[in-house]
């Protein structure tokens, strides 16, 4: 009998010390059976103005080969971005050149490790193997320079979606940061007749038209013209976090008639309001609270001391995992599990939320969905088979 009892007593503790092992477990397992497709990674422009070979293990930065394959990252988005002033005074449009002929030469370079993909159905052929598959975004309509002919061009080379507008507006798509106010006085909104025709060269080429970045008209003015499902590769919900770069409710129900979807970005002032009010506060009285205490003889140390500060505060108002998500259960509650997926926007951001450090930390996240009782199917869909139905959909 006593033997009994403890025999019982030992497979109970057995049980709940291998319970969590096992859960975590079950998620590896369904993260890496699962197509993961994250749809905005500003590791390119790290590799061509720095040198960072991604095929390397590297220290810096959120991404490198080996990451990408311990995140279970089957097809990856690399962003092809210049900012609102071109590096050299040949333009916008080289500085885009200069990008892709990077991530081809990566490719060249490393077959083993990487491999390249124009369509949902070269996607379908060569993901879910050792290589992590290539696909281009272009951030910013400025890099077109106003000519179709360098849309067809950037075509050509393999972008898959065009960003129509980045913080900057252009002559013909105006940005949600100028649009919110927060930018450049406007003397109007939205598309003109030229960047109408843009989404519909866009839609012709099979290049996906992404909606982030845009302004609330120019967002619109775009669905009514695409004939296409559109994708948000970068953003989050303005109900929760109330930023101009974030998607209000009647755009998420917009992008649900289109047949789109939004794509989850992973930084903290996306995230969480709490981060959002701390930066607020270092940029302004924090920050002068600080320079008020010296003299104009030590800017350089009140300077440090504000750098300081503002940096640790920020990291301890940085969100986690659980916010992440909340971002993901607000989408679907509102307009359903079929437009949701994963565009993090690692080695473009500053800062990132705790536990999904870089690429190498995505089983996390699906650990968490499990843990709020989305099924394997949902979970899917999230991780990439729907971000694969917009690919196919635009570039069968």
């Amino acid at each position: 009998m006593k033997l009994s009892r403890l025999l019982v007593l030992f497979v109970a503790a057995v049980s709940f010390i291998l319970a969590e092992p096992l859960a975590a477990q079950k998620g590896k397992g369904l993260h890496h059976r699962a197509l993961l497709v994250d749809t905005h990674n500003d590791c390119l422009s790290g590799q061509t103005l720095a040198g960072r070979d991604l095929a390397a293990s590297l220290k810096e930065g959120h991404s490198d080969y080996y990451r990408f394959k311990k995140g279970g990252v089957d097809v990856q988005f690399f962003s092809v971005f210049t900012g609102e002033t071109a590096r050299t005074s040949l333009g916008y449009y080289h500085d885009a050149i200069e990008e892709i002929d990077s991530l081809n030469r990566l490719v060249l370079r490393h077959p083993d490790k990487f491999n390249f993909a124009t369509s949902y159905r070269e996607v379908k052929r060569r993901a879910h193997r050792r290589r992590v598959v290539a696909m281009i975004g272009v951030e910013g309509g400025h890099m077109i320079e106003s000519d179709l002919n360098k849309l067809d061009s950037l075509s050509a080379r393999g972008m898959r979606y065009l960003t129509l507008t980045w913080n900057n507006s252009t002559e013909w798509a105006t940005s949600a940061r100028d649009e919110s106010g927060a930018g450049a006085a406007l003397l109007q909104k939205g598309l003109s007749e030229f960047g109408k025709n843009v989404v519909r060269r866009l839609n012709e080429l099979g290049v996906i038209v992404d909606l982030s970045h845009v302004g609330e008209q120019t967002f619109y003015d775009a669905l009514a013209v695409t004939t296409k499902p559109v994708l948000l590769t970068h953003s989050s919900v303005w109900s929760i976090c109330p930023v101009f770069r974030n998607a209000k409710d009647e755009q998420l129900l917009a992008l649900k008639k289109n047949g789109g979807v939004i794509c989850v970005n992973f930084y903290p002032a996306f995230i969480s309001k709490e981060f959002v009010a701390q930066q607020r506060y270092w940029s302004g009285a924090g920050k002068d609270s600080i320079f008020a205490i010296g003299s104009s003889s030590d800017t350089a140390k009140a300077r440090g001391q504000w750098q300081a500060a503002m940096a640790a505060a920020l990291d301890k108002a940085r969100p986690g995992i659980g916010e992440v998500a909340d971002h993901i259960d607000y989408i679907v509650n509102l307009i359903g599990i079929d437009h949701v997926g994963i565009g993090a926007d690692f080695d473009g951001i500053g800062f990132v939320p705790r536990g999904l450090e870089d690429v190498s930390s995505y089983p996390r996240l699906t650990d968490e969905l499990i843990r709020r009782g989305y099924s394997n199917s949902a979970i899917k869909k999230i991780l990439g088979k729907n971000v694969l139905r917009v690919v196919k959909a635009n570039c069968p």
